[in-house]
């Protein structure tokens, strides 16, 4: 039986502590998986939901976009993918009835956990201008509001359409036509605060914005170094992978501030060894202090170029470009710099070049750990020329893998998504509907809160998300959004967005990918890229939380005929009624798609073709995969201060909280901690379970605080913290981003601590 929502928001100013986890998974996975599952869905809804998840006639998991292998279980999910489908296909409901009772002024009070343990929205909300509380509307009526805002901009780029990754292939490209049918590129998404620094590194150094392995390189590798990610929690499938690299004979390195307990050792819930002594993972921890990877593999690139016979010349000298003056750079490194950069020990580095050397084949993970921060695509540049060196990239077992975070951010890229999107994209959208799409570039995340806050965009739009909360300098970004006439989110759940409105706002609620799609053409099914550019479809099983309920593609096709007028030549309403339709023009629009509902239709999908993995082309300006040479940097501290990281909780996903408890760390009942090393702590006069304010410091010279935080001593990296997010956003500075991506950089922000007024 589920059980009903919180009424009152817990308690969280006394989190409890006690000793981190050396082992993720196992029992307890399991045991905390069928506990937020029941609550959320009963025991029969859960066993009929769980065994669609991931399957290949199934949905595919609203979580992490980790492939699926070619042989699946019949338990293909891990426990926050679980914990994912049950906020989504969950029994609470959210209705016009709990509107009357809570205004906007109430619910902006709330904490993000309670908003989002409410349930399933049901009903088209609508908050005029002046109100406090939404009331129901009729789908036709939110239209003609949206139709009314957009026709009396002065400029189509007053408007700004944000997109999350949950949005499946066929709503995001009919999303992206819908917004430069109407004259803009203003298509931020959230790889803006993200993967952005991983697609703007690899399409300079390998022609790709994409990673460049499948699952099978993995299990095919020597040596897997991992960096910048703790997939216990962000990306758990992931750890079956690398289990199965390590029985295959792989070796593991993971290169993090902090310990984690998902990469020290997996206990396999599908397995016997998993219930009890698991896998030990990690064969060489390095603690390397938060902005030191570039400086560590520029050190190793010149350790490689001083080991006779290290170098693959061959591959260098035909498939590579820029190698000379790459190579004096590198020569220049040098151990003390480098070793204050990273806060290794040399031997750290000497026990980490002899696995590189024997390994003929080296894979290399990333995720937020490295995309953020200000020096962030030169240090993802600094990992290709590491596998460029021994030809890494383009062979079995080798390559670039950057671990995207939502499951079909990639896809809504592919699909167009983009502020700056390529001539070639819109020369292939003006030859297949007949318009000149706008050629001037858009607004990125960054961007479209500047424009918000200057008054320069008047409409914001967003399918999906939660991005008041997701967005840097909360502050900034809450004020910007109230200055817009209207705010408009398509959702499935409640969240801080629609409490942080315009003017006027609207709530559309969107089928999730539990449920089914029943158009006037059929049952309906959706597509999505997973983060190794595989296609496949996804097919709802259950019936939708509400009749009142739209899916994105009805709502894009329907907004679309409203605001473009009945005159338009896109047949949006055949596109609505079936989405095979839709198929058939991407595959006429982007390349590797040709004959898509043909091949997505087999068990699986397909891979979308990716030169420098499938033939080592490198489709760059040079022609070649491209060695760069930039100088190293790394963040600079000033005395007393420390380098904070934003990251996740166990219980979370992105900026949905699932729960109080980050059981792997050991803190339990609370989220407002701030781990910190205890020889810092105790330079800085700091006792464990003090409380303390974080205090953001930036060259603007504007104080940005979070209270309330209880220090917990925890074995980080000399000078770095860490505490999770969105709680910390508010000391992202907004024009803190990284050069060229303009990601913000969210992972290294410097903090000093002041005893809090909680204390």
């Amino acid at each position: 039986m589920a059980t009903k929502p919180p009424q009152g928001d817990p308690v969280q100013d006394a989190p409890q502590v006690a000793e981190r986890k050396r082992a993720a998974a196992g029992l307890p996975a399991i045991g905390h998986t069928l506990r937020m599952a029941h609550q959320q869905m009963g025991v029969r809804r859960t066993a009929l939901t769980l065994l669609s998840v991931n399957q290949k006639d199934g949905f595919d998991c609203p979580g992490c976009a980790w492939p699926e292998p070619e042989h699946r279980h019949k338990a293909e999910f891990c426990e926050n993918g679980a914990k994912a489908v049950a906020e989504e296909a969950t029994l609470r409901r959210v209705t016009p009835e709990f509107f009357t009772a809570h205004p906007v002024s109430d619910l902006a009070r709330r904490s993000g956990y309670w908003l989002g343990q409410q349930g399933r929205l049901t009903h088209p909300m609508y908050l005029p201008e002046g109100a406090d509380h939404y009331e129901p509307v009729s789908w036709e009526r939110a239209f003609d509001i949206v139709a009314e805002e957009l026709t009396a901009l002065s400029s189509p780029d007053e408007a700004v359409f944000y997109t999350s990754g949950r949005t499946s292939n066929e709503a995001a490209f009919l999303y992206q036509l819908f917004a430069r049918k109407l004259g803009t590129n203003n298509l931020p998404d959230c790889s803006n605060m993200c993967h952005e620094s991983s697609g703007s590194a690899l399409s300079e150094t390998i022609g790709v914005g994409k990673g460049s392995v499948l699952l099978e390189d993995l299990y095919q590798a020597d040596l897997i170094v991992v960096a910048g990610q703790n997939p216990g929690t962000n990306h758990p499938r992931m750890l079956s992978a690398l289990e199965k690299a390590k029985a295959n004979g792989a070796r593991v390195v993971s290169v993090n501030p902090l310990p984690e307990a998902g990469l020290e050792r997996f206990k396999n819930p599908q397995t016997p060894r998993g219930l009890t002594s698991g896998t030990a993972l990690t064969d060489l921890f390095l603690q390397i202090r938060i902005g030191g990877d570039q400086a560590l593999f520029r050190l190793l690139n010149k350790l490689i170029l001083d080991t006779p016979g290290a170098v693959d010349e061959e591959f260098i000298r035909e498939h590579t470009h820029g190698f000379e003056e790459f190579a004096e750079a590198a020569r220049a490194a040098d151990w003390d710099p480098t070793l204050t950069a990273t806060g290794l020990a040399r031997e750290d580095v000497e026990r980490f070049l002899p696995m590189v050397l024997e390994s003929e084949r080296i894979v290399v993970c990333w995720a937020m750990g490295l995309t953020q921060h200000k020096h962030s695509v030169p240090m993802i540049r600094e990992i290709v020329n590491f596998l460029l060196l021994r030809g890494n990239i383009g062979r079995p077992g080798a390559g670039v893998c950057p671990v995207r975070g939502h499951s079909n951010v990639q896809g809504d890229r592919t699909m167009g998504i983009f502020e700056r999107p390529a001539p070639a994209f819109l020369d292939a959208l003006e030859r297949e509907f007949g318009f000149a799409p706008p050629r001037e570039h858009g607004y990125d995340v960054v961007r479209a809160i500047r424009a918000l806050r200057d008054g320069e965009a008047k409409v914001f739009f967003a399918m999906g998300g939660n991005f008041v909360s997701a967005s840097p300098d909360t502050e900034v970004t809450e004020a910007a959004m109230r200055r817009a006439r209207l705010t408009v989110h398509v959702s499935t759940k409640l969240n801080r967005s629609h409490a942080v409105t315009g003017a006027r706002a609207l709530i559309l609620p969107t089928l999730g990918r539990t449920e089914r799609d029943l158009q006037a053409g059929g049952e309906q099914f959706v597509t999505v890229e997973d983060s190794m550019g595989m296609v496949h479809a996804s097919r709802g099983r259950l019936e939708p939380a509400s009749r009142h309920l739209l899916s994105e593609p009805a709502i894009v096709c329907r907004l679309a005929r409203r605001v473009l007028g009945g005159e338009d030549e896109v047949p949006w309403e055949e596109f609505e009624k079936d989405y095979a339709t839709v198929r058939d023009r991407i595959a006429r629009v982007i390349p590797g798609f040709e004959d898509f509902n043909a091949r997505v239709a087999r068990p699986g999908g397909f891979a979308l073709p990716h030169a420098p993995r499938d033939e080592r082309r490198f489709p760059t300006a040079t022609g070649k995969a491209n060695f760069t040479a930039a100088p190293v940097e790394h963040p600079h501290l000033p005395e007393g201060r420390l380098l904070l990281q934003t990251l996740r909780s166990h219980d979370q996903y992105n900026t949905t909280i699932y729960g109080l408890d980050d059981r792997y760390r050991g803190i339990r009942n609370g989220r407002r901690v701030v781990l910190v090393n205890p020889e810092d702590a105790r330079e800085l006069e700091l006792a464990d379970g003090a409380y303390v304010d974080l205090v953001g410091e930036w060259k603007d010279g504007v104080e940005r605080r979070a209270p309330g935080f209880r220090v917990v001593h925890y074995p980080t990296a000399r000078g770095c913290a860490a505490a999770y997010y969105p709680e910390t956003n508010v000391l992202v500075p907004l024009d803190a981003t990284a050069d060229t991506s303009n990601t913000p950089a969210s992972k290294s922000v410097v903090v000093r601590l002041e005893q809090s007024a909680t204390d």
